[in-house]
């Protein structure tokens, strides 16, 4: 059997003629703004899109067995957990946001292997007073909406959380230390002499490392990867995305969306709860 989750802001009425398109035999009330559809027919999804996103209402047609009993939550970092691209505004410092931005979106949409567009952005911030990260932390990083209610849920339920970034270690171990997350991974700026020097330290977290960390996460809490979440927007989640029991696209680019399991594009973060038994 199929069901059809509703997330949005939207009267009953709305919500009872989406089920009816689709077929249901039933509405359960998830919340205040969150609904349920059972026995939904798949053959009505065209419809049913065409009239939610008229509305502005997400929707996920899943079976009935598809949300295992989740253990963890992996997420990315900009554009996910968080509102911006760290590394845009570190360049914008620079006066070179515009042309940072450009390479980051064609990354995003998969246009450009990440490994490459993370070497010539990065190269661009040579010489940048390392201060300019604090700066970004402080004046420019925001929670994506939701993001803290999904943290006190997933923490309050039991469920462990990954934060897996192509960004940089500066961000994520203040977010871990902030947010009391339990994994954090990232890539690692290069600083001589309190001066960035246009290069990064290790291994890339490309798609596949983030991917490879997801999967070390489950071995190491002794979970199937059925059992995570994965959260992402961009084309370097994928992998990662694909790897989990249920991949959820966030605010992501087109690409994104139509590959994940489930596409929050209205409601916040914590919309993924709906989904978590």
């Amino acid at each position: 059997m199929t069901t059809l989750t509703l997330q949005g802001t939207a009267d009953r009425a709305l919500i009872e003629r989406i089920a009816a398109l689709a077929g249901a035999n039933g509405i359960d009330a998830l919340g205040s703004n969150a609904w349920r559809c059972h026995g939904v027919s798949p053959e009505a999804r065209q419809q049913v899109d065409a009239l939610c996103a008229e509305n502005r209402i997400d929707h996920a047609f899943l079976a009935d067995d598809h949300v295992r009993d989740v253990k963890l939550i992996a997420m990315d970092m900009d554009s996910t957990l968080i509102t911006i691209e760290c590394i845009d505004e570190i360049a914008d410092m620079q006066g070179l946001k515009a042309e940072v931005s450009e390479i980051t979106e064609a990354a995003m949409r998969g246009e450009i292997a990440f490994p490459e567009s993370l070497a010539r952005r990065v190269a661009l911030l040579k010489g940048l007073d390392a201060g300019a990260l604090q700066r970004v932390y402080d004046e420019r990083l925001q929670l994506s909406p939701g993001a803290q209610a999904m943290l006190d849920a997933a923490r309050a339920a039991g469920i462990k959380t990954l934060l897996v970034s192509g960004g940089f270690t500066f961000f994520t171990d203040r977010l871990k230390e902030r947010l009391k997350l339990d994994f954090t991974h990232a890539n690692l700026l290069e600083v001589v002499d309190g001066k960035l020097t246009g290069k990064v330290i290790g291994t890339v977290v490309d798609a596949e490392e983030k991917r490879n960390r997801l999967l070390a996460v489950c071995a190491e809490l002794g979970i199937a990867p059925s059992q995570a979440v994965a959260m992402g927007d961009g084309a370097n989640d994928l992998r990662m995305m694909d790897a989990a029991g249920l991949s959820v696209a966030f605010r992501a680019k087109p690409a994104v969306r139509a590959q994940a399991d489930v596409a929050l594009n209205y409601v916040g973060l914590d919309g993924v709860l709906a989904f978590l038994k």
